[in-house]
């Protein structure tokens, strides 16, 4: 049954079981109560940011919560389809189901990306190492998916006479002006 599982397929599946989770948690979290939500630790250097240097008031402030929850549902929402496309072992074998792991790595690895910039600028060390963990487990996915392709399918070779032995359709003369 495991036979033909490839270690980017095992990657993608346990970043799935990771982050669909903890990133659908913290996004019902911000949709449920915006302002406290993104005062949570995985969101605080977010809000710290907006609220300090970019002076955001409370109504700009709940959108651009809004928008980082609908960024990690999101992402969340790929894992959960590559998962899908995972146990169907056609599209597996085929390397199929890495498309919807590949948008799930960018949006990911922007999001975390950004956050952890964030969390730098306020000085918030326990969200920095947070951010740069989740976004260094989604770069060496996107790196192994990349590196490792996909088995080809098999060829099927066809054993083809040469054109002056094929037999000649409705028993036609060959003539030199129908070559």
């Amino acid at each position: 049954m495991f036979r033909n599982w490839r270690i980017g397929s095992v990657n993608g599946a346990l970043l799935a079981a990771y982050f669909i989770p903890a990133w659908a948690l913290v996004a019902f979290n911000i949709i449920v109560a915006p302002v406290h939500g993104l005062y949570e630790r995985p969101s605080v250097a977010v809000a710290l940011y907006l609220s300090d240097h970019l002076n955001m008031a409370g109504m700009d402030t709940v959108r651009a919560a809004w928008l980082l929850a609908l960024g990690r549902l999101t992402v969340a929402a790929f894992f959960a389809i590559y998962l899908v496309l995972l146990c169907i072992p056609r599209i597996r074998k085929g390397g199929g189901s890495d498309e919807a792991l590949g948008i799930a790595l960018a949006i990911g690895s922007l999001i975390s990306f950004a956050s952890m910039v964030m969390a730098s600028k306020v000085g918030e060390m326990a969200a920095l190492r947070l951010h740069a963990t989740e976004l260094l487990l989604l770069l060496g996915a996107a790196i192994v998916v990349v590196i490792e392709r996909p088995d080809a399918a098999p060829k099927i070779v066809e054993n083809v006479a040469p054109p002056n032995l094929q037999p000649l359709g409705l028993e036609q003369a060959e003539l030199l002006h129908n070559r």
